[in-house]
């Protein structure tokens, strides 16, 4: 466990060391907008691309592995959904609770980290992970809260959502990876260079712009945010591995990394989607924050405890 903190440290380092700049005004709000900008249009989309590229759709795609994943989801969301009906909010806000007890920061953290700590071989699980949370339950939140508000669905709200989904580069970047592995060809040599320098500045900026998006969190509702927080960092991965390890005949290898993933702490776009639709941002926030800190010992249990399962030998 203490050898595995210690190779988990680093990536949470950067993590602070973005928080510590944007806190103490060195770097501005501004300017950690722009490096987000820059990591989720060109260093994480290289990243991915570069990925997807050199993998084939049977290496992602895998139908166990989506209902494992996808199960070990909705337990946790149905829970979580639950308990914010228990004490009687409105199902907008209930959806924005359930979104933050499921949905990990896998493309700024997971992705960087999983891929480094795990091997390369870890890319095809996290890029299938990162898919599903964006295209399920990306698409879910938006249709429970406008559905909750207009009493029903429209055809213009799921044209948004496709809209969304398409102009999302992450998914953009997956997709055209995909599609040149089907092709056939290697990726030329020249260009495999560019996505790899330009994808290497994804883990460092990433990082850093994670810490420096804290720095603005505010740490409200607490007794909520530490029961969500609760969800996403022992409730999500245990459910999560009951299904992979037990109920579903999923790989070995491919579950320990599924885990892993769903281990990680609640994704910042869950506080853009609450921000947008104006429902319970001071809760994701506070929720965000709690999670990131904590995980710093929770991610590394999980990864020690699934590297173990697996025989993985973490960061060799």
């Amino acid at each position: 466990m203490i050898e595995i903190f210690l190779k988990t440290l680093p990536f949470f380092a950067l993590i602070a060391l973005g928080f510590q700049a944007c806190r103490s005004g060195f770097f501005t709000a501004e300017a950690a907008a722009y490096l987000t900008k820059f990591v989720f249009y060109f260093a994480l989309s290289a990243m991915l691309f570069r990925f997807a590229a050199n993998l084939s759709l049977g290496e992602i795609f895998d139908w166990w592995f989506v209902a494992a994943y996808l199960w070990g989801c909705f337990v946790v969301y149905l829970i979580a959904t639950g308990v914010a009906i228990l004490r009687r909010r409105p199902m907008a806000e209930a959806a924005v609770e359930a979104q933050c007890a499921v949905i990990g920061n896998t493309g700024f953290l997971g992705v960087p980290m999983l891929v480094v700590l795990l091997g390369e071989a870890a890319a095809g699980p996290v890029l299938m992970v990162l898919a599903l949370d964006l295209i399920v339950f990306s698409t879910l939140i938006v249709v429970l809260v406008t559905g909750s508000r207009e009493g029903r669905v429209s055809l213009a709200t799921l044209r948004n959502v496709g809209l969304g989904l398409l102009k999302n580069p992450m998914i953009v970047s997956m997709t055209l990876g995909l599609a040149w592995s089907g092709t056939g060809w290697d990726v030329p040599g020249p260009v495999n260079e560019f996505l790899a320098i330009l994808g290497a500045a994804a883990t460092p900026g990433a990082l850093f712009a994670i810490g420096a998006s804290l720095a603005g969190k505010s740490a409200e509702r607490l007794s909520v945010a530490g029961w969500l927080s609760f969800c996403k960092l022992v409730l999500h991965p245990a459910a999560v591995a009951l299904a992979a390890l037990w109920l579903f005949p999923v790989p070995t290898f491919d579950a320990a990394v599924m885990i892993a993933a769903a281990s990680l702490p609640v994704a910042g776009n869950v506080y853009i989607l609450a921000q947008h639709y104006g429902v319970a941002p001071q809760r994701v926030s506070a929720s965000i924050l709690i999670s990131t800190a904590v995980s710093i010992l929770t991610v590394s249990a999980v990864i020690a405890w699934v590297a173990g399962y697996a025989g993985i030998v973490v960061g060799g």
